[in-house]
């Protein structure tokens, strides 16, 4: 009959075997859509690619790179299994205009979903540079120049302008970026410190405090030791005495640089503009970058009436109030230096603080 949906054989019509074909057709097509977007989602947010060697892997993105570039850049380092998944779940989430470019710590098997959110936030490699108290502004200058991860020239600012610290910085970062935040550093807290200084103090300008607090810094490692030596050269330049600092003798010979040998009489007597054995006062300039700690000592100084020191033999220093105590802790001290000489065959080096330490020239 012309009604009969199958054919004269008893088979299935051609429009019911386009529709089972349809259909068929169309429930594969979900099950491989859904297969696809349970394999997208496991990759993003699913363990990723192990590292290749170590732990994590670095991975540095450009400024100015755009998202294929950065997913390639991802997909090449092996970190991200498919770029165009990380550029479709950046778009998806937003992250697509927030992107960071710096220099990355990718974990071992880190998922795309963190690897996104911390490229989105700019979680990148923290560098250090630890600057020590006690060095000069060129040596400084030199640290960050051997910083490979540093760009661009910075010159040596004013001696004293410099905070010794520990400061952060990113893989391609300016050195003079870098060292204009020590220099705001050191600014910032002198502005505090001199804020709260003590009254009567034997000078007038912040920078007369960096002055003072840069020979505290050269004479004594000893942290414990810089209030007691901040007040000792204060008391003499309350009461009119030179300050006789081997370490400002040094400076107007060598810049700062270690002398490496002990200070010739002929050296004592010569007349520089840092030879506090020579001038009154202090000298023109800071002879180092003293930390927060020596800063600290100048402004708010412990109340003393002791005007010397010298060497103890340990890595320290013997005070006196008067000369008469001062002579005996010196002669106590050249005696260490004989025996240490006669022990070693070599010559002593004095730490005195005062004219009496004349040393024998060579």
């Amino acid at each position: 009959m012309s009604g009969n949906r199958r054919s004269a054989k008893g088979g299935v019509s051609p429009a019911r075997r386009l529709i089972t074909t349809a259909l068929s057709a169309a429930a594969t097509f979900v099950v491989v859509l859904m297969a696809a977007l349970m394999w997208a989602v496991w990759t993003y947010q699913g363990p990723g690619p192990a590292a290749k060697a170590g732990d994590v892997t670095t991975v540095e993105l450009r400024r100015g790179a755009s998202l294929p570039e950065i997913a390639s850049t991802l997909e090449r380092a092996g970190v991200v299994r498919s770029s165009a998944i990380f550029i479709a779940a950046a778009q998806a989430t937003g992250a697509a205009r927030q992107m960071k470019a710096g220099e990355y710590e990718v974990p071992s098997k880190a998922s795309m979903a963190r690897i996104l959110d911390d490229i989105r936030h700019g979680r990148i490699v923290k560098h250090q540079v630890t600057i020590a108290e006690g060095l000069t502004s060129e040596m400084v200058v030199e640290i960050l120049a051997k910083k490979s991860d540093l760009t661009g020239e910075a010159p040596a600012p004013a001696e004293g302008s410099i905070l010794p610290e520990t400061y952060q910085y990113e893989r391609g970062e300016d050195r003079a970026k870098v060292l204009k935040r020590m220099m705001d550093a050191r600014d910032e807290l002198l502005a505090t410190l001199w804020a709260r200084r003590q009254p009567g103090l034997p000078f007038t300008t912040p920078m007369e405090a960096v002055t003072l607090a840069s020979i505290v810094e050269k004479e004594t490692g000893k942290a414990s030791e810089r209030p007691r030596v901040a007040a000792v050269f204060l008391n003499r330049l309350r009461s009119g005495m030179r300050l006789q600092s081997d370490p400002t003798i040094i400076y107007g010979i060598t810049g700062g640089r270690p002398l490496g040998r002990g200070i010739r009489a002929s050296e004592l007597a010569q007349a520089t503009p840092y030879n506090t054995y020579q001038i009154d006062g202090l000298p023109p300039t800071p002879i180092a970058n003293p930390g927060r700690a020596a800063i600290a000592a100048v402004l708010d100084p412990p109340k003393t009436d002791e005007l010397y020191f010298v060497a103890d033999g340990t890595g320290g220093h013997v005070f006196a109030s008067t000369l008469e105590q001062h002579n005996a802790n010196v002669a106590r001290w050249r005696n260490v230096e004989r025996q240490r000489a006669a022990s070693s065959g070599g010559e002593g080096l004095d730490g005195a603080v005062d004219a009496s330490k004349v040393k024998a020239e060579p």
